[in-house]
């Protein structure tokens, strides 16, 4: 059983909640003025989790033929046989469920916008089959991020730093853009669409630059429309040099670095906007 849910986790990255997780705290962090209640904070957690685990036992379901064709993804659990379609989709269920009932413990409007923030993630899954500009509409599904934790903490839309959802719609776009970049090719000849595959690799990267530029301008704004101090700014300034330094270690026709580029730059952004906010909320005069 736990080699099984090993396994399932492995399936579905379940390290890389790292992304979203802080942003949600982010925007739960900023609804309350610094650290909110332990007992919300704790279904915030599980809400994300079940969120996220649900999206990805989805998106690994419904992708499972083109994994098994694709070499870079044959490999995944599904394709490999090492998880059966049923415990996937036993995963899946589970997880939604953890999500609903977290969002339940909440308040009314986070059981309210649940349907449709789960929605958007599951949707995500099914749109490389028919547009290009899938990218965006995993950036619109992370976008509730943020104001997922907001709406937790203060039951209501009102006063949410819009800014900071448009910021994480881009920045999410702008990597996922660039991650796409690895299947260009087979994503061509099966009829999937992506960007890279759409305009080529190269044009891609200007793109994924636009997108994290608008993204950078985002954040900082988010800033202004807090009225955060100093000590937020110096996230920001993180934040610039780990996109710089993502496009420096990637390009069109060096792509052995992605990795490192995905997972360590990305998982830095979420978590140095995270703490550079909780800290200027906490220094506040």
């Amino acid at each position: 059983m736990l080699k099984k849910v090993s396994i399932l986790l492995e399936m579905i990255k379940f390290k890389l909640t790292i992304f979203a997780l802080p942003f949600a705290f982010m925007g739960a962090f900023l609804a309350a003025g610094g650290v909110p209640e332990w007992m919300i904070f704790f279904w915030v957690v599980l809400a994300m989790v079940g969120a996220r685990t649900a999206a990805m036992g989805f998106n690994r379901i419904v992708d499972r033929r083109f994994d098994a064709a694709n070499p870079r993804t044959a490999e995944r659990a599904l394709p490999a046989g090492e998880v059966k379609l049923v415990e996937a989709w036993a995963m899946v269920m589970l997880a939604s469920l953890l999500f609903f009932i977290s969002c339940w413990q909440l308040n009314r409007l986070a059981l309210t916008l649940a349907p449709l923030a789960l929605s958007l993630t599951f949707f995500y899954s099914v749109t490389k089959r028919f547009t290009s500009f899938c990218h965006l509409v995993l950036g619109i599904a992370l976008a509730f991020s943020p104001l997922g934790g907001w709406v937790a903490v203060s039951g209501s839309l009102a006063g949410f730093p819009w800014a900071l959802s448009v910021g994480v719609l881009l920045w999410v776009a702008g990597f996922d853009t660039i991650y796409a970049c690895l299947d260009s090719d087979f994503d061509r000849k099966a009829g999937l669409h992506s960007l890279p595959a759409r305009l080529g690799a190269k044009v891609a990267f200007r793109l994924a630059k636009v997108f994290h530029l608008l993204a950078f301008v985002g954040f900082t704004l988010t800033g202004v429309q807090a009225g955060l101090n100093a000590w937020y700014y110096l996230g920001i300034a993180v934040t610039a040099g780990a996109l710089c330094y993502q496009h420096y270690l990637v390009n069109p026709n060096d792509l052995s670095r992605i990795h490192a580029s995905f997972f360590s730059m990305n998982g830095l952004i979420s978590l140095a906007l995270f703490i550079s906010t909780w800290v200027a909320l906490i220094t506040a005069v």
